[in-house]
């Protein structure tokens, strides 16, 4: 059988392939930032389509840590019912399913609100994105307890695991960044205090919530004397020291200009992913413009990786996987509705 198409586990969650479903934002919530028909739609094809771990989109802990205002939110109990419809649906299908908790911080467009950040640096300056609000230790605390809350619900809905955002620029990012990070307290300043956040939000969901755990990180943000692969290996060990059960290494997003950005081409990110992997003993999930099968399955050969996460590609096609069963001819693996199509 392929490495692809194996099953592994993440924590005590066994997924039957190593294929990841990626985080990706929908917009097609409202302000109420609940489920809609799009979603359960939208993650129950993957399931039907044989991926082995979906994950949900950028979900807010608070109305302010929303993108927009058509992003989802789980920081009330009301908002609890649509996200056990749609894990159900997809456990129907013999999928697992996660949810990655997030918080804008300064990248927030919300119209209502105002941003926040730990420091008080807009992400632009052409008047597209507010001055945020830097946080204060009082609001921080409540940050973190709005994080516990909203993987309490996840949990209430019947999520197989947790992601902790903390990349692309969003709140927990930002703390890790020295260029957008000039706190002078305990939460600002060395490598170490700058980690703090994410590491005691990590800490407290492990302690907390009887769920595997994943943070995704920016390994780089592409600029001079900001946020690099060091700092982030540096992170990915502390964060297994306390327990976390995975790493899902992405790159970029901190910064509007980023002067040392990579060509986009297909693997783009994945020598980040390596380089991590090469340090931490727990699973590593390489995401970058990622499209075949045979990158993919080279990627677990190389030991690059130990998940592959598809994001465009599973966009174009849900039944990705059906595709891939027929290239290794793993046809058994195609659901018998749709296999006289992979003939």
């Amino acid at each position: 059988m392929s490495l692809l198409l194996s099953s592994n586990n993440i924590g005590n969650c066994e997924l039957k392939n190593k294929v990841v479903m990626p985080p990706m934002c929908m917009y097609k919530s409202d302000n109420s930032a609940k489920i809609k028909p799009f979603h359960s739609f939208h993650y129950t094809s993957r399931a039907i389509g044989n991926v082995g771990l979906i994950m949900v989109e950028a979900t807010a802990i608070e109305p302010r840590g929303r993108i927009s205002n058509n992003d989802l939110g789980l920081w009330e109990d009301s908002q609890i019912a649509g996200h056990k419809q749609v894990v159900e649906q997809v456990h129907e299908f013999g999928s697992k399913i996660a949810i990655q908790l997030a918080h804008a911080g300064r990248k927030s467009l919300v119209k209502q609100t105002t941003p926040l950040a730990p420091s008080s640096i807009p992400f632009d300056t052409n008047g597209s994105f507010k001055t945020p609000q830097s946080l204060d230790l009082e609001k921080i605390a409540l940050v973190k307890q709005l994080f516990l809350d909203s993987a309490k619900r996840a949990k209430e809905a019947g999520y197989d695991i947790l992601e902790l955002h903390a990349a692309h620029g969003y709140l927990l990012c930002e703390f890790l960044s020295p260029l957008t990070n000039e706190r002078e307290d305990i939460y600002g300043g060395s490598l170490e205090n700058r980690c703090r956040l994410t590491l005691e939000i990590a800490k407290l969901l492990k302690e907390q919530i009887d769920l595997p755990l994943i943070v995704r990180i920016s390994a780089s943000e592409w600029k001079e004397n900001g946020w690099d692969i060091e700092d982030s290996i540096y992170l990915s060990k502390e964060l297994e020291n306390i327990g976390v059960d995975s790493i899902h290494v992405s790159a970029g997003g901190n910064q509007k200009e980023q002067d040392l950005m990579p060509e986009l081409t297909a693997l783009y990110q994945c020598d980040y992913a390596k380089k991590i992997k090469e340090n931490i003993n727990i699973p590593v999930i390489a995401v970058g413009l990622i499209t075949t099968a045979k990158q993919g399955e080279t990627l677990l050969e190389e030991k690059v990786c130990d998940f592959v996460a598809y994001g465009r590609e599973l966009l174009r096609d849900s039944n990705l996987v059906f595709k891939f069963a027929k290239e290794f001819n793993e046809k058994e693996l195609i659901d018998n509705s749709y296999l006289r199509a992979y003939l």
